[in-house]
C-alpha cells in the first residue's frame, strides 16, 4: 500500500515538472496591433476544451488498485468564466494487507461546476491558472468480504463478514486549483489538484465504503489530482 501511494506522489511531480518546463512564450500570432484609442472587442463565446484525464491511467500502470477514466467538456466565456462538466467511471478491486478485507466496487460518477481563469486579462499568455469548485455525485454497489472476526460481545463466536451488492449514494463538494499551458497548436496539458468534502452519504448499517468512484477514498475530506490532456475544438 505504501509502494503505491509513493507511485501517485511521484506521478504528481512528473506531471508538475512538465508543466512548469513547458516555454511561458507569449504567441505572437495572437497579438493584435490596434490604432490609437481603439478597443479590441472580445467574443462572449470563445470555444470548448475536452480533455482526458491520463492521470488515471498512470497510476492503474504503476500498480494502484483504484482505476478512473474521465473525461471533461469546458465553455470558455470571455476567457473568464470557464463552465465544466467532467464524466467518468471509477472502481477499486483491493484486498488490504493487514486486514485480509477484501473490497471492490465500480460504477460512473460526474461532476459539475465553474472555473474562473485568474490570468483573463492576458488573452496572450499560452495557459491559465484557474480556481473553482465542482459538486460531484456517484451512485454505486460495493462488495466487502473479510476472514472470520471476534464478535466483542460473545467472546470467541466467530462472525463472517460478506456483504454483497450494497447500496450508496454520495454527494461531494470539491475546491480545485489548476494550471493549463499550450504544448502544441490546439493541445493542452493541464494539472489540477482538488480538495473534497463529502456532503452526504447513504447511511448502511454495518458497513461504509472504502472507495467511491470519482471522490477516492471514503474518508470525510480527502486530496486527489487529475492530469489532463485537451483538445481545443476548431471553431
Amino acid at each position: 500500500m505504501k509502494k503505491r501511494s509513493i507511485s501517485t506522489y511521484i506521478i504528481a511531480l512528473l506531471a508538475l515538472s512538465s508543466l512548469l518546463a513547458l516555454p511561458t512564450r507569449l504567441s505572437a500570432q495572437n497579438i493584435k496591433i490596434l490604432k490609437d484609442g481603439e478597443k479590441e472587442e472580445k467574443p462572449f463565446f470563445q470555444g470548448i476544451m475536452v480533455g482526458v484525464d491520463v492521470f488515471g491511467f498512470l497510476n492503474q500502470a504503476l500498480g494502484s488498485d483504484a482505476r478512473t477514466t474521465e473525461v471533461s467538456i469546458e465553455a470558455n466565456l470571455q476567457n473568464r468564466f470557464l463552465p465544466i462538466v467532467e464524466i467518468g467511471y471509477g472502481g477499486m478491486d483491493m484486498t488490504d494487507d493487514e486486514t485480509d478485507i477484501h473490497f471492490k466496487t465500480s460504477a460512473p460518477f460526474f461532476r459539475v461546476g465553474m472555473n474562473y481563469n485568474v490570468f483573463y486579462q492576458k488573452p496572450d499568455l499560452p495557459g491559465c491558472l484557474t480556481v473553482g469548485l465542482r459538486y460531484g455525485f456517484s451512485s454505486f454497489k460495493y462488495d466487502v468480504q473479510s476472514p472470520d472476526l471476534v464478535d466483542p460481545n460473545w467472546g470467541h463466536t466467530q462472525v463472517p463478514v460478506d456483504y454483497t451488492d450494497v447500496k450508496s449514494n454520495v454527494g461531494w463538494l470539491e475546491a480545485v486549483v489548476g494550471m493549463r499551458a499550450n504544448i502544441y497548436k490546439n493541445f493542452y496539458l493541464g494539472l489540477n489538484v482538488r480538495y473534497r468534502s463529502r456532503l452526504s452519504m447513504t447511511k448502511n448499517e454495518n458497513s461504509e465504503p472504502y472507495y467511491i468512484p470519482g471522490y477516492g477514498r471514503g474518508k470525510s475530506s480527502n486530496f486527489g489530482i487529475t492530469y489532463n490532456l485537451i483538445y481545443k475544438l476548431p471553431f
